[in-house]
Parts: C-alpha cells; sequence; structure tokens
C-alpha cells in the first residue's frame, strides 16, 4: 500500500487546522500517517483516511474536529426539534439500543473518531458520535415506540431524486448512476465531505458525507470492487426493530464489502432494523448489472437488469409494502413523489441511448415540473426547492420550509473503475439560498437562526481517491 510520510502529511494538517482556528498540538501522532485533509475546493473537503478501524476513526476525529463540532450543533438543533425529545435522551437511545448492535470493527472506529477529538480538545464523546450517526434512524425508533401507527414520517427536506441506467439507456452501454441529496438545510448544508478510506480490511471506497459519521448518510459511494451505490428514502415508512442492525452500520458495511448487488443485498438485509428504509440503487461495474433493492422491515423486493433504468424519488413500490409498511398516498397522483417519479420516466426515454455524466447532471439540477408544465423550482422537481414552496396547484398545502437538494454527484463505469465522481455542492444547479433572507421573511424558522447557513452554488468537479490500493 502506497503511503504518505509525517513530513509530507505534517504541513497540510497544521494549514487546516490553523485555519479552522484550532491547535495543533499533536499533529505528529503516529496515527496520523498517510491520512490527510485537501483545502476546500468547490465547497467540498477532501480527506484521505488509511489503516486499522481505530486508526481511521483517529484520522477522521482529528483531522475533521471543526467540522464535527459543527455537524454535531446542527444535527442535534435539527433532530431534537423534529423527534420532541431532547440531545441527552438521544444519547440514552444511543446507549441502550444503537451501540449494542454495532459490531466491534465499527466500535473501534467510532471510539478513534472520539479519541481524535479528544486529542484536539473536544468535549465530545463517544455516545455524542452514535447519536449523529444514527440521527435519520431516530424518526423510526420513536414513531414506533409512542405511537406503534403513526408513520416515521420524515421531515420536508428528507428526501432524494436518484437514477442508475445501463445497457440501451447509456451512451456507452456501460453504467452511469447519479443522486441528489434533499434534506433540511440544517443539516443538509454539512454534507460537503468527500471520504477517501482504504481500510485495513474489505474495500477501498470514496463516498460523499458528513463529518463524524462513519457510513455516506446519503449514500452515494463506489468501492473499488466495482459497485456503485446510491438510494431515496421510502416515503412515509413505519417500523423499527431496536434489536436489529442500526442501518448506519448496514450501510457502511455494504459499502466496504460488498463485491457483487447479491453481496450488497445481503449485508443489508442481514439484522434489519427498519431504521431510515430505503430504495437502493445498486451497479456492479464488472458484469454491466444493476439492481434496485426495496428494503422494508416485512417486505424486501430486488429486482434486477442487465438492459434498462432504476429511478428513485421517495416513492414505494410492493404493493405490500406500501400497505402494511407506509402511509403514503398511493392513491393521489399529484403527491410530489410521484409527479417526480413521472419526470424520470419521461426523462430516462427522451434521453435513452444517450445517458452519460453530463446528462446525469442536468438530471439532478432539474427543475421541470410536469403539474405546472413549467420551470417551476419546488418540492415536485427532480432538483427540489422546498424553500421556495408550490405555486402551482391553487390550494396546495404541501410542505414548506428551509429545505431542498443541497448537492449532487454523477458516475459512469469509467470513473468508478478510478474510483472517481463528478460532485456539485451546495447548489450546483445555480440557485443560492440566502439563510438572512430566508429567516427575516419567515421568522417562524428563527430557532434554526443559530446553525441555518447560505448554500451558494458551486461547479461541479471531479473527486478522485488520492492513493490507489
Amino acid at each position: 500500500m502506497l503511503r504518505l510520510s509525517i513530513r509530507r502529511v505534517l504541513p497540510l494538517v497544521v494549514a487546516a487546522l490553523s485555519c479552522a482556528g484550532w491547535t495543533a498540538a499533536s499533529v505528529t501522532d503516529s496515527r496520523l500517517e498517510g491520512a490527510f485533509r485537501n483545502p476546500v475546493k468547490a465547497g467540498w473537503i477532501f480527506v484521505h483516511f488509511q489503516g486499522s478501524p481505530g486508526t481511521v476513526g483517529f484520522q477522521h476525529g482529528y483531522l475533521l474536529a471543526p467540522e464535527i463540532e459543527d455537524a454535531k450543533k446542527a444535527i442535534e438543533l435539527s433532530t431534537t426539534h423534529d423527534v420532541k425529545h431532547s440531545w441527552s435522551n438521544l444519547r440514552d437511545v444511543a446507549e441502550k439500543v444503537f451501540w449494542p448492535q454495532v459490531p466491534d470493527e465499527y466500535r473501534q472506529e467510532l471510539e478513534g473518531i472520539a479519541a481524535g477529538l479528544k486529542a484536539r480538545g473536544s468535549q465530545l464523546d463517544i455516545m455524542d458520535i452514535v447519536a449523529m450517526n444514527a440521527f435519520m434512524e431516530y424518526p423510526y425508533y420513536y414513531g414506533q415506540i409512542e405511537s406503534h401507527s403513526r408513520p416515521a414520517s420524515p421531515g420536508i427536506g428528507d428526501h432524494c431524486s436518484a437514477f442508475v441506467a445501463t445497457g440501451s439507456y447509456t451512451k456507452d452501454g456501460h453504467i452511469v448512476i447519479g443522486h441528489n441529496n434533499w434534506s433540511d438545510y440544517l443539516s443538509g448544508s454539512r454534507w460537503k465531505i468527500v471520504f477517501d478510506i482504504v481500510p485495513a480490511s474489505g474495500h477501498h471506497l470514496i463516498m460523499d458525507g458528513v463529518a463524524g459519521l462513519i457510513h455516506s448518510g446519503d449514500d452515494f459511494g463506489i468501492n473499488d470492487a466495482g459497485i456503485m451505490i446510491t438510494e431515496t428514502t421510502i416515503g412515509n415508512f413505519h417500523g423499527f426493530n431496536a434489536k436489529g442492525v442500526p442501518e448506519f452500520v448496514r450501510a457502511r458495511k455494504a459499502m466496504q464489502y460488498a463485491t457483487s448487488i447479491d453481496d450488497f443485498a445481503r449485508i443489508m438485509e442481514h439484522g434489519n432494523n427498519g431504521g431510515y428504509a430505503n430504495t437502493w440503487l445498486v451497479g456492479d461495474r464488472k458484469t454491466n448489472e444493476i439492481g434496485r433493492l426495496e428494503l422494508g422491515l416485512k417486505y424486501v423486493t430486488l429486482e434486477r437488469t442487465s438492459d434498462g433504468y432504476f429511478v428513485g424519488s421517495n416513492f414505494p413500490i410492493n404493493p405490500k409494502l406500501i400497505d402494511e409498511e407506509t402511509d403514503f398516498p398511493a392513491s393521489d397522483p399529484n403527491t410530489p413523489n410521484l409527479v417526480r417519479k413521472r419526470r424520470w420516466n419521461q426523462l430516462m426515454a427522451e434521453n435513452k441511448g444517450r445517458i452519460d455524466i453530463e446528462a446525469g447532471k442536468k438530471f439532478e439540477t432539474d427543475h421541470y415540473d410536469m403539474i405546472t408544465k413549467e420551470i417551476d423550482p419546488n418540492e415536485r422537481t427532480l432538483c427540489g426547492h422546498v424553500d421556495r414552496s408550490s405555486r402551482g396547484i391553487k390550494g396546495w398545502q404541501g410542505p414548506f420550509g428551509p429545505a431542498g437538494a443541497v448537492e449532487a454527484k454523477v458516475a459512469d463505469s469509467a470513473m468508478a473503475e478510478k474510483m472517481s465522481f463528478v460532485a456539485g455542492a451546495g447548489h450546483p444547479c445555480g440557485i443560492e439560498f440566502h439563510a438572512k433572507q430566508f429567516l427575516k421573511a419567515h421568522p417562524e424558522y428563527a430557532w434554526q437562526s443559530s446553525k441555518l447557513e447560505d448554500l451558494d452554488t458551486n461547479p461541479w468537479i471531479v473527486v478522485a481517491a488520492s492513493v490507489q490500493p
């Protein structure tokens, strides 16, 4: 394995810490050997970690300490507001429900993050880190234990738009995959890290994510076994098994260890707790096959093809899953998730045989509303702008708030072979969000004022693994 010396790493570490206003007291720690972070580029922070689980975790906690502190504050503010429980309560759930189901490898990595933070003088501890990693699973947990019938509906911004295509649908006949992350802007503006990880076991992986999380969270990533992964959340899903394996563990394990679509499905299904239930879109560049795994708690459906496409926009598929595990309004064709599904199918048909990286970038920044037949960015368009609200349907009572698509990624098989993808941070579509202006116009969101940030427009850039295994 190619390694970087401490002499080469040291200037990068010192520069990063100095810019963040943190001290660099222990930059010669041997656990930092081979790890580095690059200067911010087009909104993205690129980090490289390598080694044993504890070492990877220490590098993570140490090199991203300012960003982890910031992300924790944003996640705490967003999650406690959504689930109506204190951070102290979330820490208790993390310790009693999630932590016992975390296998030793990822316990070591999470503990390493806490150790790296401590070396930087942070007061965050292991349960803060576990609670951060599980933050998208709390609505499912509380929804199950507090009502048993109330769906663990995601917040107004917790949606995504994704596709994967192959065969006659793509320009070169190989796989193209794309995803944009819809989130509330509190947490979503923190999805700005590109993780390049060479673990001691498993596969080299590259993924987007949030500082402090061992999984991508919005789940876009590639490994050197040729597996290309993304997902969209199943809308209005309910159900949770407190004895199951957390989604954040299964998602990271699948990214790190899967060597085939079957492998991926097996890892995601094993011990499934139902938390953060998703429809997963997967490609295997070795076989040119793609798959769609709808992973409910009771019902699991795996489809696959070597000539076709799968799309996601938070709509459930299996009729039994819809009836028994969701409260999704499947009979309403104008529900935003189904409007986006129609747009996806339209784009796939119109672009059959021409889908490539450039087409994927256009898809993920698309503002065409199938209801109004206009360019009208809102919660019904593939590139969502929930903060702008819907203006197209008289009397529409849909979602509103500071939320929407916060970044986007696209890759094809050729890029995946090089462990790379194109990424657009913030609003790559070109529409900026200005927090102060929004809060002035909508004082009901003043509770977010301490951590709500602007979302700037950024150019698409290529991000690539810096060290090949």
